[in-house]
């Protein structure tokens, strides 16, 4: 019986040491230069729909189910998704348009998990013709799942979408 106190008392003090390391914030993100201007490449970015035809996302489910409410490219104005296993169920809220600037948003993952992330995209001129786009999103490692990001990293998961994303991006705005 002592023994399988020692046992427990072990796995509880582990678990509250694993939890006490494990990452509490992530923070993914990644940019490309595109030859447009940043006023062109803005005002693609800001239109839930557009980003559509780059998602990465899209790509892994051609066929989800997808919903938009709102005025697209204002604040307020949501994409809702329910795909396969690769994509899962969600939605992305606009909250913030900094015009030609910065678009953040909400994520809302419903499926596989339930969590929320805060997503963005930045322009920064580089030139007349240039445009540098930044991708990224951040958010919280709530306990358990803080735990599970000692052996995953989100940057590695995340950030080869992002890049492919990207580049589809760039393809896109330069044609």
């Amino acid at each position: 019986m002592i023994i399988l106190l020692y046992i427990l008392v072990g796995i509880v003090v582990l678990i509250l040491f694993l939890a006490l390391i494990a990452p509490k914030t992530y923070d993914v993100s990644r940019s490309i230069e595109i030859g447009n201007s940043k006023k062109a490449v803005f005002e693609n970015l800001r239109f839930l729909k557009n980003q559509d035809q780059w998602s990465p996302w899209n790509k892994k489910d051609p066929n989800m189910e997808k919903k938009f409410t709102g005025t697209d490219g204002e604040v307020g104005a949501t994409s809702y998704w329910n795909g396969n296993k690769d994509v899962g169920e969600g939605e992305q809220e606009i909250t913030k348009i900094v015009d030609g600037e910065r678009i953040e948003s909400e994520l809302r993952f419903l499926k596989p998990w339930k969590s929320i992330s805060d997503a963005y995209l930045v322009t920064e001129e580089i030139d007349k013709d240039k445009t540098k786009v930044t991708w990224g999103f951040s958010g919280k490692n709530k306990f358990p799942f803080s735990i599970m990001m000692l052996f995953m990293n989100m940057d590695k998961a995340v950030g080869k979408d992002f890049e492919e994303g990207l580049s589809s991006l760039k393809e896109i705005l330069e044609k």
